[in-house]
């Protein structure tokens, strides 16, 4: 069955329809941020392990991350409205038990679960704003507001959380989606359309399961690279994860109904933005790892504080949002995406000189998340465009992958550059670490010497992401 609307433009249910959808987008991305703030609450009150704290901290996202794929081509079976709302119920239902965990075991259990109903999220909202929105321009808009939604989360997460934990139990930072949830479920099913494709044969189940393989040893293996250094384990990780990928690719050359559709993956038109969207991802999060050891380890800022100056970097992303979405009208998606790089560029640009206060260091982030919101709304969108509406689930479900792929890569391979440079202008010193450094009296030696490899080290990062979102506007300049 088919169902989408016959009008070109949307009216005021698909926007109010849109609303709804963006309540699991802010709360997925939150559920990510949030836990850096609950962390020192939670670990007083269960007593984990490390190797349990690392697993409440990681489950999540790697459950997320795997099985995106898997759910957004489920989406365009099943129903794409019916899975958000499976989604919805289970995110919910995992929530209100991450919230009365009484052991670190039942909270990692809960996380998984969060992780694996989060995985249904992301795909199935931008699979259905596909269905919603046929005009370009709107559904550019539409589009936007979506990657403003997951950005929001991310940003408005550590501050919600510190404000709740300022009055209640850690718990509370789970409790919150509960109430949400239960909103999407009553009004999702009289606002959101739904949109399933017929298909013939059985899913493809042994895909599905080398796709969750290879993408979790991939991300496992880089989050770990970032975490400790080079070692055997997170290399033999990454390597069995690419082993599972040439498996899972040649298994789509030969399976009666594929999970992803191969030549679309390798069009020009899908694959090019897609590589967009990972290196836009890539420099964005990446650099925000050496954000928040500046205002937290530097300048002793608490994550509420932290998350407060960072609003700057989020507030101006509707503005990059609606900036995009004209100009992608007048003079066409790709320039607007090489424009985009090009701000961001020449804002990591000004990131590779000492800042004089912390005011221009988020002057300068602020440059930079205009141009990567104008570049995200429009490379998602240009993704969904390239794809027939039929596989719209999997073009999502790719999207999603490609960024959680760059995010992974950008603080594992910007956080080993930017250790790399640490050590070296340590010298003999670098032992050190920044943290503990942090703990010294103000004017100690070693404190100073700390702080200033620090800023060198963050600025080798922003021109890297410097040339990274240039080179990434020359590809853009290259294939129009």
């Amino acid at each position: 069955m088919l169902e989408e609307s016959t009008s070109a433009k949307a009216g005021p249910r698909e926007w109010l329809g849109l609303a709804v959808l963006l309540l699991p987008c802010v709360l997925a991305s939150m559920d990510m941020s949030v836990m850096f703030v609950a962390m020192p609450s939670l670990t007083a009150d269960l007593e984990p392990s490390g190797a349990q704290l690392l697993w409440i901290m990681d489950s999540y996202g790697f459950l997320l991350a795997g099985l995106l794929i898997t759910m957004g081509t489920l989406g365009d079976r099943i129903g794409r409205r019916r899975l958000l709302m499976a989604g919805a119920a289970a995110f919910g239902g995992a929530s209100v038990l991450a919230a009365f965990a009484a052991t670190p075991t039942m909270l990692i259990v809960a996380r998984m679960l969060l992780g694996i109903a989060g995985a249904t999220l992301a795909p199935s909202t931008l699979a259905l704003i596909r269905s919603m929105f046929h005009d370009a321009r709107q559904r550019a808009t539409a589009v936007g507001l979506w990657t403003a939604g997951f950005a929001g989360g991310a940003v408005l997460g550590p501050i919600i959380g510190g404000l709740l934990l300022q009055h209640f139990h850690w718990g509370s930072v789970f409790l919150i989606n509960v109430p949400v949830m239960l909103l999407l479920l009553m009004l999702g099913p009289l606002l959101l359309p739904e949109h399933r494709v017929p298909v013939q044969g059985r899913f493809d189940l042994l895909g599905a399961v080398l796709s969750i393989g290879s993408v979790l040893g991939i991300v496992y293996g880089v989050k770990q690279l970032a975490a400790h250094g080079f070692g055997w384990l997170p290399i033999a990780s990454c390597v069995a994860g690419l082993a599972v990928g040439v498996a899972f690719v040649r298994r789509q050359r030969t399976a009666a109904r594929p999970l992803i559709d191969l030549a679309l993956v390798r069009s020009r038109a899908f694959a090019v933005p897609l590589l967009i969207d990972l290196l836009a991802t890539f420099a964005l999060v990446g650099f925000n790892l050496f954000t928040w050891q500046y205002l937290q380890v530097v300048l002793g800022m608490s994550p509420l504080e932290s998350a407060l100056w960072s609003l700057p970097t989020f507030a101006v992303m509707p503005i990059g949002i609606a900036a995009a979405a004209t100009l992608a009208a007048r003079i066409g998606k790709p320039r607007v995406m090489a424009i985009g790089l090009l701000v961001a560029a020449a804002g990591f640009v000004v990131l590779t000189f000492p800042p004089p206060g912390v005011g221009s260091f988020i002057a300068a982030l602020t440059v930079v998340s205009l141009g990567i919101a104008g570049v995200a709304a429009v490379v998602t969108d240009v993704i969904l465009s390239a794809a027939p509406p039929e596989r719209a689930g999997m073009a999502s479900a790719m999207a999603e992958t490609s960024a959680e792929f760059g995010g992974a890569m950008g603080i594992a391979l910007l956080g080993s550059i930017g250790a790399a440079v640490y050590r070296s202008a340590m010298g003999p010193e670098g032992g050190k670490t920044l943290e503990s450094a942090a703990k010294l009296p103000p004017g100690d030696a070693l404190r100073e010497a700390a702080f200033a490899a620090f800023g060198t080290e963050t600025r080798v990062a922003a021109a890297v992401c410097a040339a990274l979102t240039l080179g990434a506007a020359v590809v853009i300049a290259r294939t129009r």
